[in-house]
């Protein structure tokens, strides 16, 4: 039993010196390890706070880039179109230019063919009154006089219809 029980001469001393660390830690120790603790806590709880006021501003701002980003594909799309109806505009103009171009060469055209068909019809009419002059000479077998030759051709043209046939 002396091996588990300590020596009485020893005990005292022992029990003294427990109680005076005991003391000496209840006064100084036990209040600075309980501000260390509650400062401990504090910075957790801060940190925590903080890392949670992050996430809300984190949050807000991905809602803001979401809806930033909206717009731009609203205004792009906007811009898509606008520059789609800008090109159709363009090709109908362009269109309209070349039929109207094309009304006009054709109208041109027509004019031409108007004005030479006009001409051929007046050389043929000049062909055909000197031809007949020549042929009315050669049956009479006399030379008649210009004012001859004109009331001839000009009941000449009555009898035979008029060469400005369409």
């Amino acid at each position: 039993m002396e091996a588990i029980l300590p020596n009485a001469a020893e005990t005292i001393p022992m029990l003294v010196a427990f109680i005076v660390l005991l003391i000496v830690l209840g006064k100084f120790g036990w209040p600075l390890l309980d501000g260390i603790l509650v400062k401990r806590e504090t910075a957790i709880r801060d940190d925590l706070k903080a890392a949670e006021e992050a996430r809300i501003e984190a949050q807000k701002a991905l809602e803001e880039y979401k809806k930033q980003l909206a717009e731009a594909r609203a205004e792009a799309n906007k811009i898509v179109a606008e520059a789609k109806k800008a090109g159709e505009n363009v090709k109908a103009d362009i269109q309209a230019k070349a039929q109207q171009e094309a009304a006009e060469m054709i109208e041109k055209a027509h004019n031409a063919i108007e004005a030479e068909k006009k001409a051929a019809v007046a050389e043929l009419q000049g062909s055909v009154a000197d031809l007949s002059v020549a042929v009315a000479a050669k049956f009479i077998g006399t030379d008649l006089s210009d004012e001859e030759h004109r009331a001839m051709i000009k009941r000449y043209v009555e009898e035979a219809g008029s060469f400005n046939a369409n």
